[in-house]
């Protein structure tokens, strides 16, 4: 079974543009998620785009591979949340256990219409002004991940203040 020690697990299928796994990729390392990563890949992992992006976070991260999305399913127990522009459900009123995965889809396709079937309660979305396509998936994956350990009361996370005010 994959990690289940990180608050929040962050789980990439099949993502394509190399700088967004990057800043998916910091984002992981400055929160303590963990992250996992989905493979076919539209990038090898020591693309320099990849790494420029993550900058020098590459040695902080609890990494995964998985070689399909059934590999993971099999692999994961749960608890998931789907993230997708396809349904209604606000990631607001979703649960955020310690564990969970969140789970998003690739910049060009989302989730597979089959894998948003098996779980239709496990889906959210972040609102977005009506005719927008959808929110860059690393900026989505920062607010989800957030909004998960707001949830969970940031137990792992210290507030720096570097400023004396």
């Amino acid at each position: 079974m994959a990690n289940v020690g990180c608050a929040v697990n962050i789980v990439l299928v099949e993502p394509q543009i190399p700088q967004n796994a990057g800043n998916v990729a910091r984002t992981c390392a400055v929160t303590g998620a963990a992250l996992h990563l989905v493979r076919p890949m539209g990038f090898e992992v020591d693309d320099r785009k990849l790494k420029r992006a993550g900058l020098d976070y590459w040695h902080e991260l609890d990494l995964t591979y998985y070689q399909s999305t059934d590999d993971f399913l099999e692999r994961t127990s749960g608890p998931y949340v789907f993230f997708t522009s396809r349904c209604g459900v606000l990631y607001t009123q979703h649960e955020y256990p310690h564990g969970v995965f969140l789970v998003f889809g690739s910049e060009v396709d989302g989730l597979h219409e089959s894998l948003l079937r098996k779980f239709p309660q496990s889906l959210a979305q972040l609102p977005m002004l009506g005719g927008a396509r959808c929110l860059n998936l690393s900026s989505t994956v920062a607010a989800a991940a957030y909004e998960a350990l707001r949830t969970q009361g940031f137990s792992q996370l210290q507030i720096k203040c570097e400023i004396n005010i």
